[in-house]
């Protein structure tokens, strides 16, 4: 049977962040997630729910100096709808419409990804491509924690007990290219087997690439950096002999886990052939 947990809805930050002070509560938004944890079939249920979603200082994507700034409750929805990220994030964009149904994208949050740390997280490793920050607030006050830094272990964050995502910062790099791409059973609502984003400086069709980043999701307890692969990718033209030696490196880089959804050997192989084709199409090959 489902359990029902005492639910907490603060009217401000201040409130909320008072609400995890005095008591340890699983924070929610959406709410797509708890669904499923509160049947106890997935582990242990919350004891006590902080609904997040009337918090509208959480809310809202701008322009905030040099970076562009997504508050921890804007919604897939709201990334798709969102001009300033189709012009500056347009792989979050992408992400954002691969995960779930409209209903889902309606009402789950990037930080709700960020903060679930799941390791099949669609937005994660376009995140971490991107050199993001994850801001996390507190009645202490607010910290930055780098993307990269940020997940700890399976579904563990460098989140404290009485810390929620408050706001995600992507920083604005003129001249930066994103790559996007998972691969699932199906081609819609689909949990992602492997996820994948290649990040890289380009300044021309002739220039080699730079300051390049290789982030994967589903492969690993949490997402990673494929950092051999980056080495051999930094520097070079997207030629198909590049293609091939970055592809071979990351197969042998990669050591992904075995669950229900894929085989380890699977995802390795296609890993290598996504990044591959990415490679291929970014070179017009």
């Amino acid at each position: 049977m489902p359990i029902v947990p005492p639910v907490a809805s603060p009217h401000s930050l201040v409130d909320a962040y008072a609400a995890l002070a005095e008591a340890p509560a699983r924070p929610i938004a959406g709410g797509t997630d708890l669904m499923v944890a509160i049947t106890g079939e997935l582990g242990e249920p919350p004891e006590r729910v902080l609904d997040l979603w009337r918090l509208d200082e959480l809310r809202g994507i701008a322009i905030d100096g040099d970076a562009v700034s997504l508050g921890a409750l804007t919604t897939y929805t709201e990334i798709r709808r969102s001009a300033l990220c189709r012009e500056h994030l347009p792989a979050l964009v992408e992400a954002a419409a691969t995960i779930g149904a409209a209903q889902i994208q309606n009402r789950g949050t990037l930080g709700g990804n960020i903060a679930n740390a799941s390791p099949a997280g669609d937005t994660l490793p376009v995140l971490l491509a991107l050199d993001a920050s994850i801001v996390c607030g507190s009645s202490r006050g607010e910290r930055t924690v780098p993307a990269e830094e940020f997940w700890t272990g399976y579904r563990q964050t460098a989140l404290a007990g009485d810390e929620l995502v408050v706001r995600i910062r992507v920083p604005l790099a003129a001249g930066r290219e994103t790559r996007f791409r998972k691969v699932g059973t199906r081609r819609a609502q689909s949990i992602s087997k492997v996820v994948l984003a290649l990040s890289y400086r380009d300044a021309g069709p002739a220039a080699t690439w730079t300051d390049v980043r290789l982030a994967l999701g589903s492969v690993a307890a949490t997402p990673i950096r494929a950092r051999a692969t980056e080495v051999v990718l930094e520097g070079r033209l997207p030629t198909p002999e590049t293609a091939d030696q970055a592809a071979e490196t990351l197969a042998g880089e990669l050591d992904p886990i075995d669950d229900v959804r894929s085989t380890a050997e699977y995802r390795r192989l296609v890993a290598a052939r996504v990044l591959h084709r990415l490679i291929r199409e970014a070179g017009g090959w």
